[in-house]
């Protein structure tokens, strides 16, 4: 497992366990397969894929989802697609862990 923090874009730290090594395991059409825990108060601050794409399935908890600046709740059975050329970011603003799969595949 390890730590994510960008203080430019996020709050506090996020923890991922990568289910890969590296892009080779997919066929060198992604970079990310991971799992993703955001703890009370954290988040992945909004940013734009320009080469990629991202998709999330929420496994556990409740978030704000920023789809392009327009927030949505998401919830644990939900689904989040970031196209390439979009943006998106993810808030933990519960009392509850936030546990989420992500998936990063290149344009």
């Amino acid at each position: 497992m390890e730590n994510y923090h960008d203080q430019n874009r996020s709050e506090g730290t996020v923890q991922i366990t990568n289910f890969i090594t590296g892009p080779a395991e997919l066929n060198e059409k992604g970079r990310l397969f991971a799992k993703i825990a955001l703890n009370p108060g954290c988040s992945i601050g909004y940013h734009i894929h320009e080469k990629d794409a991202e998709l999330f399935y929420i496994m556990k908890g409740t978030a704000e989802y920023n789809d392009n600046n327009v927030i949505r709740i998401v919830k644990a059975g939900d689904v989040t697609i970031c196209p390439t050329g979009q943006g998106h970011g993810i808030a933990n603003k519960t009392d509850e862990v936030v546990e989420l799969v992500a998936v990063i595949v290149y344009a």
